[in-house]
């Protein structure tokens, strides 16, 4: 197959020539109406130029999915039986980040098929979004969402089995993986970055690699003892660098109120032990600031169910009315940050 050859799908009707190649498994297709569609190789079958069979001949052609699975050959490469899974989102337009829609990704970078359920958390249930078979070495688009929508997608969570057919292999373990997605990152250009995967610039997040989840889910007691007691880790709020002339004020301070990252682990805690801690990190950051007049701090809390925001609101009103508190920028932060300037 190459581009000019007219081409039939194989389980839907129509067809058309093909205008391009754009991977080892894509074809771009012109179809009789000019439209062009992207289409799997493996779903379209090469009919020499004089094929003026109708379209209600081609979907009469006793061609079944099941047919063309079998004659799927998977091509395994060299390392791929040790699993790496990832996620990848883009934007439709990166010149619109915040307004336009965008698209998700499932990545299988091994030599086995994987079942999966991709879903997302809300309001302390789960909801599937997506659930497929994915072939070896092979990227496969989840789905489209708009910006809206980005807030739902705070904690997503992929389940899968592996499996390789017609041959041997080594058993895996199912895996169950929870990722935290910093909703941040779909606001801002530079989270966008070039990747082995996709043409187009993406966030990355990786699901598994080398077999290992991407995230542990057993800490050392010694570890979780030390990560509830430390109260004043500098390394958990990032500052925007300084400026070195008195006469300026530094730019923003970002602290992300996340739990996950002011502690290693929140084993053993309860929900008013997290709350409490996430209020402390508040308490910390406008005791430090509190003279320096002019100071931009944005907290990081997350849309959720609005517990954590209710609780910061309420923190600076009461023990610092002399601030000013606002909604921080949609287009930086999405719809789960507040700013506070020091008055």
């Amino acid at each position: 197959m190459k581009e000019g050859t007219r081409v039939r799908f194989l389980n839907a009707v129509g067809g058309g020539i093909v205008k391009r190649i754009k991977n080892k498994d894509i074809v771009i297709v012109e179809e009789d109406d000019g439209f062009e569609t992207p289409v799997l190789i493996r779903e379209c079958i090469a009919v020499d130029g004089n094929d003026s069979r109708s379209s209600s001949t081609v979907a009469a052609a006793p061609v079944i999915p099941v047919q063309s699975e079998e004659k799927y050959e998977v091509i395994e490469t060299s390392g791929g039986d040790g699993l790496n899974v990832f996620l990848a989102y883009i934007p439709a337009d990166i010149r619109q980040l915040g307004k336009c829609n965008y698209e998700a990704y499932f990545i299988n970078d091994s030599n086995y098929f994987l079942f999966f359920n991709y879903m997302n958390r809300k309001d302390d249930a789960w909801t599937s979004r997506y659930t497929a078979t994915v072939e070896p070495n092979t990227r496969l688009f989840i789905e489209e969402f708009a910006a809206e929508e980005v807030n739902d997608l705070e904690t997503v969570c992929v389940q899968f089995v592996a499996f390789k057919k017609d041959k041997p292999f080594t058993v895996k373990n199912a895996y169950s993986v929870e990722l935290r997605i910093d909703i941040v990152k779909f606001y801002k250009f530079h989270c966008f970055t070039e990747n082995e995967f996709l043409e187009d610039k993406a966030l990355i997040y990786p699901v598994v690699e080398n077999d290992a989840p991407y995230r542990k889910l057993i800490v050392p007691a010694e570890d979780i003892r030390e990560a509830m007691l430390r109260k004043n880790d500098a390394g958990r709020i990032t500052t925007r660098p300084k400026s070195d002339k008195k006469d300026k004020l530094p730019q923003i301070i970002e602290v992300d109120l996340h739990i996950n990252q002011l502690l290693d682990t929140t084993c053993g805690m309860n929900n008013k032990d997290m709350l409490e801690c996430q209020l402390d990190a508040v308490r910390r950051t406008m005791e430090d600031n509190r003279t320096r007049k002019g100071q931009k701090i944005v907290f990081i809390h997350g849309k959720g169910e609005g517990v954590l925001r209710t609780a910061v609101l309420d923190e600076l009103k009461r023990k610092y009315r002399q601030c000013t508190v606002q909604d921080a920028s949609f287009r930086e932060y999405g719809f789960g940050a507040t700013m506070v300037t020091v008055r």
